[in-house]
């Protein structure tokens, strides 16, 4: 019986040991966490929204919250240039790829570091939008050349390489330190 006893504590121990440990539970936030905001402008500038990214334990949170935008689901995703230049936003380059997978979490391939979700907005144009990705840092998403969060005028299938055939690109916004 009390070897039954001591076996029960020593395992109950170990338990607990474990849920104590130091680790740390990706998305919680960290002290003195780096950020990055972009206002997102359609190609004839027009501001319809505001995405910002956050340093997070193991990775990014993205927010959006946008207004003025087209009614439906929009392909949303980072960039891997800072650059918006009208009319097509096609110097903000492709998805930010820095491990060279393919497109859409979907894909057994892939996904791309820049791949989020779909961004449906309701018949009053406004959406919102909350995820965080894990791996990603700030030092990554802010490298020499910055970053941009793009909005597709149609739905990411998200498995299609290389953009989910969500269409044209309707809105852009450079992500800057804040």
């Amino acid at each position: 019986m009390r070897t039954m006893m001591i076996a029960t504590m020593a395992t109950a121990t170990l338990a607990l040991g474990a849920c104590t440990n130091n680790a740390v539970e990706t998305g919680m936030p960290v002290a003195n966490a780096m950020s990055a905001t972009a206002t997102i402008m359609t190609a004839s500038g027009a501001t319809v929204g505001r995405a910002t990214a956050t340093d997070v334990a193991g990775g990014i949170r993205y927010t959006i919250d946008a207004n003025g935008m087209p009614a439906g689901t929009h392909g949303a995703h980072i960039h891997m240039t800072g650059r918006c230049d009208a009319p097509d936003f096609a110097t903000a380059g492709g998805h930010w790829n820095p491990t060279a997978t393919k497109h859409g979490t979907m894909n057994p391939m892939g996904p791309h570091e820049g791949d989020l979700p779909n961004l449906i907005v309701g018949t009053g144009g406004r959406a919102t939008l909350a995820v965080t990705v894990p791996g990603q840092t700030m030092a990554g998403l802010m490298d020499a050349d910055g970053a941009a969060i793009v909005i597709h005028a149609g739905p990411d299938d998200l498995k299609t390489d290389p953009s989910g055939n969500s269409g044209g690109r309707i809105a852009c916004g450079v992500f800057m330190p804040s």
